[in-house]
């Protein structure tokens, strides 16, 4: 196992806790400080270093003048600034407490000699000459000052940090009116949505709630599949209460240092209990509240006592008033059953995935602001897409607004969206991959084989469409959706399904002769569903209405164990037995329709050869419609 990401976290995470990160990109910045330094040092050195004006003794100054050699004197003090004709300067001190005229007239200068001369007397502080003096010498001073000022301030700034690392780092919702969500914006989900408008309502009008002795929920848990809208109700609850929301995810608890998790949490409800009524929303609690004890799972102390404080907390010896726990997950199976109980998680809210009805809610939605042709039915593309989560629904749009972009068009048309769905279920078309005439050939039959299968089924799905084209990871595909939503299957609508996995397979090698790697995929998925039947559902004619194996999720040095045996080797067997005998029943089944619809198959395999796609009029134009159940 590759150690380094580890490595790398464990040591950001402490050079984040001892402040080092601010030490490091100060001292990789000092070669910049020095560089400046040594500018400023140097134009002042030249500053400092500069030719001075030669001096010169009264006697000079006095000579010259007699003269005629001087042209103008300038006093500064005590200093006097001498300009010659021969274009030199020089400078003469005198005593500060004589004037010059006094001085000239003791040295017997004559007056009208000075008054060819131009006199300047400047008035100069002695503190402005004092900083000219000693500016060079303070500046360096003063820069190295304030480096030194900035190291230390970074220092205390990380060390401050250090000291607030084990405080929440939850973040309050903002309640920005264009980020708004309410529960308008969130389409399906009825029941989940009546559960958490009671929680909001609790807290507008907690009154009512009490008078009839009724006792606030301190825990809901969001249960559902990926994509499910989880984290999106959460957001619509924080639109909807006007109280304070704190939201975090569950892998912001644990960090490496021991402890921070259990702090972490002791803070996150002291500011939740500073500001009831409010709501605390963890998002994928699975992070830190699996189950306790799991042996090979790889149990984690750290993590054990962050989920001990959540516990605690929740319902301890001190009760927390007003304050309700909101937690999402897609794994319950894996969630310690302390967190399940009453009294910590009250209420479990599932969100199904949604039924066509909620589907086309959910396209209203996400179509909102997307232009859409006058041709565009969103109850046909609710019924395209069974078994699709909300974000999956969401993501078929945008696929579709970005392929009539790309295509330069003003509005997102049917064939975009329909095009779109494909590709969220299977993955782009792969129309650049070089097949021989033969590859193609025996593409063509492997689908038709399916379709043909599908088609003379009577409790199978209708087919919509047959491609050649490789999409995703598929050579090709028959694309089968359900005219219904249906929870409840039969045995007997297995077994048929079974057929049209395996008609593939069967029409490559009643054709060929032999058969080929492209029916890997549906051999897979025939196995496992036959299991299924066997392990699962009970389905077995021979071993009867029980279950086998108990499904659970276990990592050991790296690998995933998903059974844990609870029947002997003879059982396993049978099961063994069973498999194959649902197997060897669909296909004596498939092997009768694709000998039987020989012709029909020959057809579809012509028209996929020179269309290379058939949708579901074109393919029911060569083989008829469907025949009824």
């Amino acid at each position: 196992m590759d150690k380094t990401p580890v490595l790398l976290y464990t040591k950001n995470s402490l050079y984040s806790f001892l402040g080092l990160n601010y030490m490091k990109n100060l001292f990789k910045n000092f070669f910049w400080y020095f560089l400046i330094f040594l500018i400023l040092a140097s134009i002042f050195s030249s500053v400092a270093s500069r030719p001075k004006t030669e001096t010169a003794s009264i006697g000079f100054l006095v000579e010259r003048i007699n003269q005629g050699e001087v042209t103008d004197i300038n006093v500064s003090g005590d200093e006097l600034s001498v300009s010659l004709k021969d274009g030199s300067k020089k400078v003469i001190k005198k005593e500060s407490s004589e004037s010059l005229s006094a001085l000239l007239k003791n040295f017997n200068v004559e007056p009208d000699k000075l008054s060819a001369i131009n006199i300047q007397v400047k008035d100069q502080s002695s503190f402005g000459g004092w900083m000219i003096d000693m500016l060079p010498i303070l500046l360096p001073v003063i820069l190295i000052g304030v480096f030194f000022f900035i190291t230390m301030r970074g220092v205390a700034s990380a060390n401050s940090r250090a000291m607030t690392f084990g405080q929440s780092q939850a973040k309050e919702f903002q309640k920005d009116p264009k980020a708004k969500v309410s529960f308008k914006d969130v389409a399906g989900s009825k029941e989940a949505k009546e559960e958490l408008k009671e929680i909001v309502e609790f807290l507008r009008f907690p009154k009512k709630f009490h008078d009839l002795g009724a006792r606030i929920p301190k825990g809901v848990l969001l249960l559902g599949s990926p994509g499910t809208g989880k984290t999106l109700m959460a957001r619509s609850v924080a639109g909807e209460a006007n109280v304070p929301f704190f939201h975090i995810s569950g892998s912001e608890f644990v960090e490496m240092f021991v402890g921070v998790g259990a702090s972490r949490v002791r803070s996150l409800f002291q500011r939740a209990k500073k500001n009831t009524p409010c709501i605390i929303f963890i998002d994928e609690i699975d992070a830190v509240g699996r189950r306790r004890g799991a042996g090979l799972g790889g149990s984690h102390d750290e993590r054990e006592q962050t989920l001990n404080q959540i516990l605690v907390e929740m319902d301890g010896f001190e009760p927390t008033a007003n304050v309700i726990v909101i937690a999402a997950t897609n794994r319950p199976d894996v969630l310690d059953p302390a967190l399940l109980r009453p009294g910590r998680f009250d209420r479990q809210v599932v969100l199904d995935l949604p039924d066509i009805k909620d589907r086309q809610e959910i396209l209203a939605v996400h179509a909102h602001r997307k232009p859409l042709a006058k041709e565009v039915d969103l109850k046909l593309i609710a019924e395209r897409t069974p078994g699709f989560s909300g974000a999956d629904l969401e993501n078929v749009l945008n696929e579709a607004a970005i392929l009539a972009a790309r295509k330069n068009q003003k509005q997102v048309e049917k064939a975009d969206i329909l095009e779109s769905i494909e590709k969220v279920m299977m993955g782009p078309e792969r129309k650049s991959r070089i097949i021989t005439e033969e590859e193609k050939k025996i593409t063509a039959y492997h689908e038709a084989g399916h379709a043909i299968v599908a088609h003379f089924l009577p409790q199978t799905d209708p087919v919509h469409k047959i491609s050649i084209i490789a999409r995703g990871q598929a050579g090709g595909y028959t694309l089968k959706l359900p005219t219904e939503d249906r929870k409840l299957h039969r045995r007997s609508e297995f077994i048929e399904e079974l057929s049209v996995l395996l008609a593939g397979h069967l029409t490559e090698k009643m054709t060929f002769g032999e058969v080929t790697t492209g029916a890997t995929s549906d051999l897979r998925r025939a196995t496992s569903l036959a299991r299924s039947l066997i392990t699962d559902y009970g389905m077995s004619e021979v071993l009867g209405p029980r279950t086998y194996g108990e499904k659970e999720e276990m990592i050991f040095l790296g690998r995933e164990i998903h059974e844990q045996r609870d029947y002997s080797e003879k059982v396993a067997e049978q099961i063994d037995l069973e498999i194959s005998d649902l197997i060897k029943q669909a296909t004596v089944k498939a092997r009768e329709i694709i000998h039987d619809r020989q012709p029909e198959i020959d057809k579809v395999v012509q028209a996929l050869l020179e269309k290379e796609t058939l949708e579901k009029a074109d393919f029911e134009a060569i083989v008829g419609p469907k025949p009824k159940k």
